[in-house]
């Protein structure tokens, strides 16, 4: 019986290794479609399209052309270089970060205010091109 105990374990021995060598290949597999996944998205982000509203090109007026320049630009570019005029003449408040301080070119592109908030700065800015 000692004998055929022997040969039933022989048996059983190779059919365990079978399992542990099938294993991998299937974790193999499963990360293969995970590449495949990372490759997808940035074919998402070329589909994206900017709005036609934000590039049209504004005329500022005389005012706020002392800031930017006189030539057609657009929204958001009037916004990037008043941002950048602000941040070289240091106009930010400096306690509250999110008041605009105006200075003699600023305080009439703001209506005569002394300070606005950088949330109104959109507001301002529209009144202010055409």
């Amino acid at each position: 019986m000692a004998k055929k105990a022997k040969k039933a374990a022989k048996k059983a021995a190779p059919k365990k290794a079978a399992k542990k060598k099938a294993a991998p290949k299937k974790a193999a597999k499963k990360a293969a479609p995970k590449k495949a996944a990372k490759k997808a998205a940035p074919k998402k982000k070329s589909a994206r399209k900017p709005n036609a509203a934000f590039m049209a090109a504004l005329t500022p007026s005389e005012t706020l052309g002392a800031v930017v320049g006189t030539k057609p630009i657009p929204r958001t570019e009037i916004i990037k270089k008043i941002w950048d005029y602000i941040k070289k003449n240091g106009l930010q408040d400096k306690q509250n970060k999110r008041m605009i301080n105006a200075d003699d070119k600023l305080k009439s592109v703001f209506g005569g205010k002394e300070q606005i908030s950088m949330f109104e700065l959109a507001k301002v800015v529209n009144n202010h091109v055409k």
